[in-house]
């Protein structure tokens, strides 16, 4: 799939289908981590999407910085930083912890309630954090987006993601899989803290907190259109498999199924369906996933 998204999102980085920048209703917070494997150009573009070519700006970014980087990265940050009037606070974790450690203390440092997620090689379309917050002024916790998936080029658009639309079935979806694309996210951090915040799960941090915020009666709902472009790296498919990503996945459904968020049968249909899918040779793992998840949501989950 090349070109345009049918949506008539630009993956170029504009979108024209956002209407007229409304008086801000609240301020928000736009929370960026970064370490030592990111590229600084995919990084310097991230940055520059979602700070200063954003219809509606955040009001502050807060960028973790988890661990040591090399020099490259260091002076992208430091350029990122003298690009934008919007103020940044730098948050230095001397010893890397991963990314739950570093989303705790990037949210703990945040100064409004209102916290926009963006990783630090993918690319937001211009109106993205405009048409969310929107959604976050009428009420709700955690609002999602569908989103572009690229290699190198963005004009080169290799999926579409299509989030479930709605509390029900978003709620059903969130039972098999994770019902939000993560680097999309804008939530309140009062329904955050109330789910009890991010936790180290192995891989799948952003999941566990989802499900358990939608447990704890979270307001949640998700755009369809495509706002952000979400880089697929090499070896992207061989990562989603493997023993250290079927113990994650392990560890995550026992948990679901701890809370109540998921029953006998749910669990042990996820840990058939799910644990099997992380042992595939990675050829029919790249086929499903672009067959079942990148080109929109199938409702039909149990």
């Amino acid at each position: 799939m090349t070109g345009t998204d049918p949506t008539g999102a630009d993956p170029t980085g504009t979108d024209p289908t956002g209407a007229d920048t409304p008086n801000r209703p609240v301020p928000f917070s736009l929370l960026l981590p970064v370490y030592e494997k990111d590229d600084p150009a995919h990084f310097a573009r991230a940055f520059s999407s979602s700070v200063t070519a954003q219809t509606l700006p955040p009001d502050e970014v807060v960028l973790v910085q988890d661990g040591e980087i090399p020099a490259p990265l260091h002076q992208a940050v430091t350029e990122a930083i003298a690009s934008t009037t919007v103020p940044v606070v730098h948050v230095r974790i001397p010893d890397r912890g991963g990314l739950a450690d570093a989303l705790t203390a990037g949210l703990a440092a945040c100064s409004f309630d209102v916290v926009a997620r963006m990783d630090a090689d993918d690319v937001s379309l211009s109106s993205r954090f405009e048409r969310q917050l929107a959604r976050v002024h009428e009420g709700f916790d955690l609002v999602g987006t569908g989103m572009l998936e690229f290699a190198d080029d963005t004009s080169a658009v290799l999926g579409r993601r299509t989030p479930p639309i709605g509390a029900t079935a978003i709620a059903k979806y969130a039972r098999f899989h994770d019902p939000f694309n993560h680097p999309t996210v804008m939530y309140r951090r009062a329904a955050v803290d109330r789910a009890g915040g991010y936790e180290d799960i192995g891989l799948m941090e952003d999941y566990w907190l989802f499900a358990r915020m939608i447990h704890s009666g979270a307001r949640v709902e998700n755009l369809p259109d495509a706002l952000l472009m979400y880089r697929v790296g090499a070896g992207a498919y061989s990562r989603r498999g493997g023993r250290k990503q079927f113990e994650a996945e392990l560890n995550l459904q026992r948990a679901l199924r701890s809370i109540g968020f998921t029953t006998r049968a749910q669990f042990l249909r996820n840990i058939a369906v799910r644990g099997i899918y992380r042992f595939v040779p990675v050829g029919i793992r790249t086929v499903l996933y672009r067959r079942l998840i990148a080109r929109g949501f199938r409702n039909d989950h149990s």
